[in-house]
């Protein structure tokens, strides 16, 4: 079995970090190159740094900002935010991401998929998928910063990303995204038990307890979290802890 990975994630907005709760009131956490070096020191798995106003702003990736963020970050990288083209996720990759996170352009253009898989390997090309819940239950996928209804199930579109040769799936539940009342469960098992290759849970993380419930009842291959690594005394590795103390595989040291 492949080891559990844990997976602070860093939201940038205008000119810093930020965490807000359901994809809006956004709060200042600091700076990105400050968290980026902490979490290089306590030996993080993996980050994940979206820019989460290029697509709603209709702009281009930061190219030169993720540039001086990749030559201080010393794990795998993960870069999201405005990419809409072949041309921008290889640019992406050249600043020094390991892997480009696509999302609106996942729905907007599939063929970016495929293509970048083709060119660049399934293993750069992560898909993004935000959904939200209706009041009967239905789950719903949404892009551009969780504002736009696509009518998409994020099982349908998690297959279908996963055909087209995306390497992992960032599922992100917007209702519980910063309110750290724990993962959805029940979606990211569907989404998990549908597709064959990796899905990191995100929105909504807790404590120490909802990352295990993640992986073993959603089936989750990594757990993503920003609020409780940015308010309170949790870490990657307390995290990385409970989960080996249940008998889950982790890097640790």
């Amino acid at each position: 079995m492949l080891k559990i990975r844990i997976i602070p994630t860093l939201l940038h907005k205008d000119l810093g970090l930020v965490k807000g709760v359901g994809f809006d009131s956004w709060r200042r956490v600091g700076a990105a190159l400050q968290s980026i070096q902490v979490y290089a020191l306590r030996g993080v798995d993996e980050l994940i740094f979206l820019d989460i106003n290029a697509t709603t702003e209709n702009r281009p990736p930061d190219f030169e900002t993720v540039d001086d963020l990749a030559d201080n970050c010393f794990m795998p990288l993960t870069v999201g935010g405005g990419v809409r083209s072949l041309e921008d996720l290889h640019r992406m990759l050249r600043v020094g991401a390991d892997k480009v996170a696509i999302n609106t352009a996942a729905v907007a253009d599939p063929e970016l998929i495929s293509e970048a898989a083709q060119r660049f390997g399934s293993q750069c090309v992560v898909v993004s998928i935000d959904y939200r819940q209706h009041p009967d239950g239905r789950r719903e996928v949404f892009t551009h910063s969780g504002t736009r209804a696509t009518g998409l199930d994020p099982r349908e579109l998690a297959r279908r990303v996963a055909d087209l040769g995306a390497g992992e799936i960032l599922l992100t539940s917007v209702e519980r995204d910063g309110t750290m009342a724990g993962y959805d469960i029940e979606g990211l098992a569907q989404v998990s038990a549908a597709v064959g290759i990796p899905v990191i849970a995100s929105g909504g993380a807790g404590g120490y307890e909802d990352m295990y419930l993640a992986v073993a009842e959603g089936g989750a291959s990594a757990v993503a979290a920003a609020s409780i690594f940015h308010f309170t005394q949790m870490t990657p590795e307390g995290a990385k802890r409970h989960l080996a103390s249940h008998g889950l595989p982790v890097r640790l040291g």
